[in-house]
């Protein structure tokens, strides 16, 4: 990470304001910024009557915003990664989901956050995204980015699939479980760890290959190379499914192959002062925060 100045003249909010204290804190930044003679976009799902600023699609953002201001969850957070994943606009997360590992400034501290970036104080951190594709009969027929992870799985059905696993065209194995979850290092910390898969520090240029659920012990993660190519071909009779982050989602049949590699894109994310990756996962995690002298 490095520190950065920028002045931002643009600046758009994005939340999803069904939740009434999203919608409170998406109204109070926008008058924050404007008070502060900075234009607000608010991107068109988020708009609500009163509030300051222009109601603007992604594609606007996309073409006029020098940074966007995410305020919810993870979540909220990774669809808005994913949506401006071909952009330059930078992203700064506001937390007021559940663990926000992505979204790290709490919500009471969002004024001297909003402050600090418009002066400059914060820094700067890239995070690479997943490209992947769903071949059916040498075609494809979906794909999709990712900033968590790729995950092929069973799908609907109630019982475990067969993948057979390559990488850079190398035949790795044929896993039998529900499924391989293909992470970032952003993702590591979400289903991948839930899979008890390994934490990737977001500077590491690697990617986890995560079973889910393998029938034997022996399947164990593995991190190999974010310059890496994964295959996953689903196996006869077996019927699954692609999920691209839990928000894109397709099915499977015997004899598609999922093929994951390294976008050639990334997420720029902004870190307020002080912001340290060791002490995020001291506190979402619950590991003691408090060391012995």
């Amino acid at each position: 990470m490095t520190a950065a100045s920028k002045e931002f003249r643009t600046a758009a909010l994005i939340g999803k304001v069904a939740s009434p204290d999203v919608a409170a804190a998406l109204a109070g930044s926008a008058a924050l910024l404007a008070a502060r003679g900075v234009n607000v976009l608010i991107e068109s799902e988020s708009a609500m009557p009163g509030t300051p600023g222009t109601p603007a699609s992604y594609e606007a953002i996309a073409a006029t915003a020098d940074v966007a201001i995410v305020i919810g969850g993870d979540g909220t957070m990774l669809n808005a990664a994913r949506r401006l994943s071909e952009t330059r606009v930078p992203l700064v997360g506001i937390n007021l989901g559940r663990l926000g590992f992505m979204t790290d400034i709490a919500r009471d501290a969002m004024p001297a956050a909003i402050d600090d970036l418009l002066t400059g104080k914060f820094t700067v951190e890239h995070r690479h995204l997943l490209q992947g594709e769903v071949i059916r009969g040498g075609n494809c027929i979906h794909e999709a980015v990712a900033f968590n992870e790729i995950v092929a799985s069973k799908g609907d059905i109630g019982r475990m699939i067969e993948l057979e696993v390559k990488v850079d065209g190398e035949f790795l194995y044929v896993l039998r479980a529900d499924g391989m979850i293909v992470a970032t290092p952003t993702g590591s910390t979400a289903y991948a760890l839930s899979a008890n898969g390994p934490i990737l520090h977001p500077a590491v240029a690697g990617v986890a290959l995560v079973p889910l659920c393998p029938h034997a012990l022996s399947y164990r993660p593995i991190t190999i190379s974010d310059r890496s190519v994964v295959e996953l071909t689903l196996l006869e009779p077996h019927d699954g499914a692609a999920h691209f982050d839990g928000q894109s989602r397709v099915a499977t049949h015997a004899g598609d192959t999922v093929r994951i590699a390294c976008s050639p894109h990334s997420v720029t994310l902004l870190h307020p002062p002080g912001y340290s990756y060791f002490a995020m996962l001291r506190e979402k995690l619950h590991w003691s925060a408090t060391p012995r002298h």
